[in-house]
């Protein structure tokens, strides 16, 4: 579970991303891009959020807030965030440590167009003392992740 789940993830698929293990927290987007040194809208904050179809991971910039209009009329269904339990239930993650690898079957994982406001983001790596550097389209390559503009 975690940071091996992502690791076999990224071997599986032969991608070249390594996952940086921080000395401190990296569990809240300001913790994050404190430990990286980096702004925090450079954080790509991954939320586990349900659908009626089932979970999704959405992953936004880390300032990003969801529209609740836009949200609406791209996925026809409510904002609604899982629980800790829930989420890492649903995607193998902590909360502070989810991310858009090593999903399980059935969770589609969707970026949000903030993220392509800056040239490097960092997810976390399946720990809330992780990160991985990926540019945007790196991160859709790595995900198969769906685009959508569903922020503020």
């Amino acid at each position: 579970m975690g940071s091996q789940e992502v690791e076999r993830y990224f071997a599986e698929r032969n991608l070249p991303y390594k996952i940086q293990f921080l000395e401190q927290s990296s569990a809240t987007v300001a913790l994050a891009a404190e430990a990286l040194g980096v702004e925090e809208g450079q954080i790509a904050k991954s939320l586990a959020l349900s659908l009626p179809e089932g979970v999704i991971v959405l992953v936004v910039c880390g300032t990003a807030r969801i529209d609740n209009h836009k949200y609406k009329e791209t996925f026809h269904h409510k904002a609604h965030m899982l629980s800790i339990e829930d989420t890492l239930a649903a995607t193998g993650h902590p909360v502070g440590g989810v991310c858009p690898f090593g999903l399980p079957e059935g969770v589609k994982v969707y970026l949000d167009v903030s993220l392509k406001n800056f040239d490097i983001v960092y997810p976390a790596g399946g720990t809330g003392n992780s990160a991985i550097r990926f540019t945007p389209d790196g991160l859709q390559e790595a995900t198969d992740g769906v685009w959508v503009d569903v922020c503020k």
